[in-house]
């Protein structure tokens, strides 16, 4: 099957589930096109269980979409640059430290807090993991994904100052993530060795020359719109931020997601305010939000019916089921210990610590993370795990942080 017959079904597919949705389940888009579509798995898997239809063929043409290249280096820069275009820069800098320990800190800990539970749950029910690739799974599984996070937080309600700090940190918290990621699986593989100088020169390379790079690219941008007033030449070379940005980012082995972040940040920010008429400025923010919810539709999409590639042993549901409330209460951790600490310089309110913890979504970043893994003998439950969190935490989390926050809104009353 050729790449426009892939492309095709996957967005004629998502504008079904989106209208049924819209038309009689009133989710939230993202959310409601995901639910659509595991459940389209579920049925899917059931009637080849009884041996009705065959599912090889569905199976095969989803096996043809590279999830991990999709996401990581598709999807990916387009959907941090639309969200981070809409993001005040101010509210960011007012939260700056919080963001910055939960990006980092936060990350750490939760990641190693996870490796070491989870090692000793798969033991439970008999899955032999060594440690380094649990330590992989509190890796992918610990940052809250950007685009789970802006695609749904916007849409609950939630209070303005949580949704800062959770965005903020969504957005930044990859540089962290793929440092480690690269650092342990290095290790798993025999590749390389994890010191403290490598992952800390890897680190300084990847987030901190993204994010060096991400001001130039902002800047030669803003350079460009300031120049002109053509809305169409306006959007154009927006897009040529993202696309041309993100991949010299790869090539010179820097975060292009941190790089699209800074420019998204600046375009949305000085260049909104500086170098865009107002026709520009509407044509734009209208652009990115077309490409935006048209990406996470296919996103979610994805995420629904990549059950029929998943395979559930019983013994990785089982340990799955103990692993979600593992994630929420590591959360809950690292977010309440630094917020802790912090309250002696920062205001927070009472209930922040639970609504930053059940706000801290998890996604496809996730899932394209783990799907990156070598084939091996501990790749199978990995992915069971990983996928299991993140349905938890987008069906269950996703619908329930609005009124969690409404919640704590009403006892403070």
């Amino acid at each position: 099957m050729g790449l426009f017959d892939l492309i095709s079904i996957l967005l004629s597919l998502a504008a079904l589930f989106a209208y049924f949705n819209h038309r009689f389940v009133g989710l939230p888009n993202g959310i409601g096109i995901m639910l659509i579509g595991l459940l389209m798995s579920l049925v899917l898997i059931g009637l080849n269980k009884l041996g009705w239809i065959h599912t090889d063929q569905i199976a095969g043409v989803l096996a043809q979409v590279d999830f991990d290249e999709t996401v990581m280096n598709g999807m990916l820069s387009f959907l941090l640059f639309a969200g981070a275009l809409h993001v005040n820069i101010n509210r960011l800098a007012a939260k700056k430290d919080t963001i910055a320990i939960l990006a980092t800190i936060g990350v750490v800990m939760s990641s190693i807090i996870i490796s070491v539970a989870s090692y000793y749950i798969f033991k439970l029910f008999g899955i032999d993991i060594p440690y380094i690739y649990c330590l992989i799974f509190g890796v992918l599984i610990s940052p809250t994904d950007p685009i789970a996070v802006m695609g749904i937080l916007k849409k609950v309600g939630a209070p303005k100052s949580i949704e800062v700090k959770i965005t903020g940190e969504s957005l930044f918290n990859d540089g962290v993530v793929v440092v480690l990621f690269i650092a342990v699986l290095g290790v798993a593989t025999g590749q390389s060795e994890a010191t403290f100088s490598s992952v800390g020169l890897l680190f300084l390379q990847e987030a901190v020359g993204g994010a060096i790079f991400g001001v130039a690219l902002g800047y030669g941008g803003y350079l460009m719109l300031k120049s002109i007033d053509n809305y169409q030449v306006e959007v154009l070379i927006t897009i040529a931020m993202v696309t041309g940005g993100y991949a010299l980012a790869q090539h010179l082995h820097l975060s292009g997601p941190i790089a699209i972040v800074i420019a998204g940040l600046m375009t949305g920010n000085q260049g909104r305010m500086l170098a865009m008429s107002d026709v520009t400025r509407d044509r734009l923010d209208n652009f990115w939000e077309l490409v935006d919810e048209v990406l996470n539709a296919v996103l979610f999409l994805l995420i629904g019916v990549e059950l029929l590639l998943i395979h559930f042993l019983p013994s990785y549901l089982y340990s799955a089921l103990l692993i979600i409330p593992l994630v929420i209460v590591s959360r809950f951790i690292s977010v309440g210990l630094p917020v802790t600490l912090l309250r002696f310089k920062n205001t927070y309110s009472p209930h922040a610590i639970k609504i930053l913890t059940w706000g801290g979504l998890r996604g496809g970043i996730s899932v394209a993370l783990v799907l990156s893994l070598p084939p091996g003998p501990y790749r199978e439950p990995l992915i069971a795990a990983t996928y299991a969190v993140v349905l938890f935490s987008i069906l269950v989390q996703g619908l329930t942080v609005g009124k969690v926050a409404a919640l704590a809104k009403k006892e403070l009353t």
